[in-house]
């Protein structure tokens, strides 16, 4: 009842998921950087996700771990199971009993699998719009899963979507590898939503890319800007907008200034 990818590029893995149930993100994606990134649906077994992870911290392939899993479980005909490790290599499973249409695709660090689906379109749009597409690992990820969605995706409908991408001390602080967990739990179009949120995301605690001289003129206008808000300073501003991932020393990074300049309007 699901369709779903797990990849890796870049130092990062990750899946990104949409289904017709509820809160399909707190089933489905598993991932621990250097490690790998697993999905797990269809009747899904959750044991999969630490029992594979586990697998994948040995350096188990993914093909071994897809094999360790399915092959001692005996409802394994009902599973899909994708794995990506930690060199980037792929597998899936998608058991015999597991409900139409079912069916997976695997590709150099990537494994795309559904199950429910309009057709096997859905999965081809996936897989290619994951080759295809360029930039971070979670932009990629969430425009395979639009790419599907719009292919037709779950054939009973649409309800939930998630996106999770881990990396080297990817976390809010760097105090863990969660780069992205992202999820809309119920929605009547729960891939757009994601998308809208992981603009948010991106907005609140993505890297300075262009950073200003805090000095001269634009220094005066910043602090005027602050005073008409209120504020004593940028930081203390910065704090109440949650934009504090995005402060550095001596400057002020460009999408902070423009976020200020549509907070004091002329």
């Amino acid at each position: 009842m699901t369709f779903s990818i797990a990849a890796h590029a870049d130092g990062q893995w990750g899946v990104a998921v949409a289904s017709k149930f509820l809160g399909v993100g707190a089933l489905v994606p598993a991932a621990r950087w250097e490690v790998g990134a697993i999905a797990t649906q269809a009747w899904a077994n959750l044991a999969y996700r630490p029992d594979g992870m586990a697998l994948l911290a040995e350096g188990r392939s993914a093909a071994d771990v897809v094999e360790a899993l399915t092959g001692k479980d005996a409802m394994r005909d009902h599973r899909q199971l994708g794995v990506v490790d930690r060199y980037g290599e792929s597998a899936t499973w998608t058991g015999s009993e597991c409900n139409a249409w079912a069916g997976d695709r695997s590709g150099p660090g990537y494994a795309a699998q559904g199950n429910i689906l309009t057709g096997p379109e859905v999965l081809e749009a996936v897989a290619t719009t994951f080759e295809q597409t360029a930039g971070p690992l979670a932009e990629r990820l969430l425009a395979a899963l639009l790419a599907g969605d719009r292919a037709g995706g779950d054939r009973r409908g649409r309800q939930s979507a998630a996106l999770y991408v881990v990396s080297e001390a990817g976390g809010y602080g760097g105090g863990s590898d969660v780069l992205v967990d992202l999820r809309a739990d119920d929605h009547p179009d729960p891939v757009p939503e994601l998308a809208r949120l992981l603009e948010l995301h991106t907005l609140y605690f993505g890297k300075p890319e262009e950073v200003l001289p805090l000095e001269g003129a634009l220094k005066e206008e910043v602090d005027a800007r602050l005073a008409r808000l209120g504020r004593s300073s940028l930081e203390e501003w910065a704090g109440i907008e949650n934009f504090e991932e995005r402060l550095v020393a001596d400057g002020i990074d460009a999408l902070v200034l423009e976020e200020l300049r549509k907070a004091t309007p002329e």
